[in-house]
């Protein structure tokens, strides 16, 4: 099926549109926090604690002795589950980093390539602060990066954070953890600061000063990614549960009023009775003021003709959660293409991935599903190529490379092609009386 377009399908609840005065007046104020920590350091991060986050700490490190009391707080269960998400988190990325190979290969005689699978040296691992503690958050940007051999892991959250994150920071593997939240902490980590070290790669969510400033920040730093409020789609038949569906979408929409929570079905029936079962959950819903606005805002749903067109609809919004539940879930999503993370069949929820299955919570929002895919321990490495060549590959590689060089005018590249192949001719390429 070729393009789909909003005219093309009919909408049960449409979401309403995204303020572009407001993402203006963002992107400035992220600028000046930036500039602000790039000239003035700690001083300017205290400056933003204390007018953001209403508390100054006295020193931005957490202490041995905090990560310690930290831990001794932490409630038995939840640091036993704790450690069951990161083991989840840890044996997936050792997985999926055991298909990463180093490569070496001569593609013509002496002529020798390869590539190394190297781990980033410095990263900094934002860890959101939020209206809820979210302990599954640490571990799925730091639990990566200890996966893949990194030899410096910060963790930055903010200093009102519960102290059961800055466990959760150290159980996951963080070398240093700082009480820096919010646009100072990405700043802090892209350019340094007194106490805070500069890093080469900024991953994590966050809200969306986080992201403005990971925005701003790119190319000082790499990034992960830029990852909005959350979003959910389901794409459903007749087959499917209303009761789980509002479920799935009401428990990303208690997130934060911006999420994005959505559903697309081929049956009428299925989008009316889900649209009901939505208000009757909020009734009772201990989050509903902030799942309620949430749907509110920015809940839709759509009905497609056919499976063809709900397919097409879903590879268009391109969502960071897409759950599919149809007849035959498996055989719908093997025709999708284009989602964050995939939950097939009505008992893949993604509560699942958020919290401790293994799969990372952190994925592509706002359509960046289209050509990219999540956060993941392959995001910790890179990927260098290398080649040697003997004097069998310039044998075979130097006259090519001499005539495009000649071709294109670029004669210095002509020459040092040349030399290798008639090391006698030195002298006269050099002297210049070949040009």
């Amino acid at each position: 099926m070729g393009a789909i377009s909003e005219a093309d399908v009919q909408f049960l609840k449409r979401p309403q549109g995204q303020d572009a005065q407001a993402d203006r007046t963002l992107t400035d104020t992220v600028h000046d926090v930036i500039e602000q920590v790039k000239t003035r350091g700690d001083a300017a991060l205290r400056d933003f604690s204390a007018k953001f986050d209403k508390t100054v700490p006295e020193s931005f490190e957490v202490s041995a002795d905090e990560i310690k009391a930290a831990l001794a707080d932490l409630d038995p269960q939840t640091r036993r589950d704790s450690e069951f998400a990161i083991a989840q988190v840890k044996r997936f990325a050792q997985a999926q980093l055991a298909t990463m190979k180093p490569l070496e290969i001569e593609t013509l005689p002496g002529v020798h390539l390869g590539h190394r699978i190297i781990p980033i040296e410095k990263v900094g691992c934002y860890v959101p602060g939020g209206r809820y503690p979210i302990l599954s958050a640490p571990v799925m940007s730091i639990v990566p990066a200890v996966v893949a051999g990194c030899d410096e892991i910060i963790a930055c959250l903010p200093p009102g954070a519960h102290p059961a994150m800055i466990a959760v920071c150290h159980l996951a593997g963080a070398h240093r953890i700082f009480k820096v939240g919010g646009a100072q902490a990405i700043a802090a980590m892209a350019w340094g600061t007194e106490s805070v070290p500069v890093v080469d790669k900024v991953v994590g969510p966050g809200n969306a000063f986080v992201n403005e400033a990971k925005r701003q920040a790119f190319g000082k730093v790499g990034i992960d990614a830029l990852a909005g409020p959350s979003e959910i789609y389901v794409i459903a038949d007749d087959s499917a549960n209303p009761q789980m569906l509002a479920a799935d979408l009401l428990a990303q929409a208690e997130h934060d009023v911006h999420t994005r929570v959505g559903m697309a079905t081929t049956s009428e029936r299925i989008a009316s009775e889900t649209l009901s079962e939505i208000e009757r959950q909020l009734k009772t819903l201990p989050t509903a003021a902030t799942a309620g606005e949430a749907w509110r805002r920015q809940g839709e749903i759509v009905i497609c003709r056919d499976e063809e067109q709900l397919i097409a609809w879903a590879d268009h919004m391109a969502t960071e959660h897409l759950q599919v539940h149809t007849r035959d879930p498996h055989a719908t999503a093997g025709k999708i293409r284009n989602y964050g993370s995939l939950f097939i069949g009505q008992n893949a929820s993604v509560v699942f991935s958020d919290k401790c299955c293994g799969t990372n919570h952190t994925l592509p929002t706002m359509a960046a599903a289209r050509y990219t895919g999540g956060l993941w321990v392959g995001a910790y490495v890179k990927i260098c190529t290398h080649q040697w060549i003997d004097d069998h590959g310039i044998a075979a590689i130097a006259e090519p490379a001499i005539r495009q060089s000649r071709t294109e005018g670029m004669q210095a590249h002509r020459r040092a092609a040349e030399i290798r192949l008639r090391p006698e001719e030195i002298e006269g390429i050099t002297g210049g009386k070949r040009d």
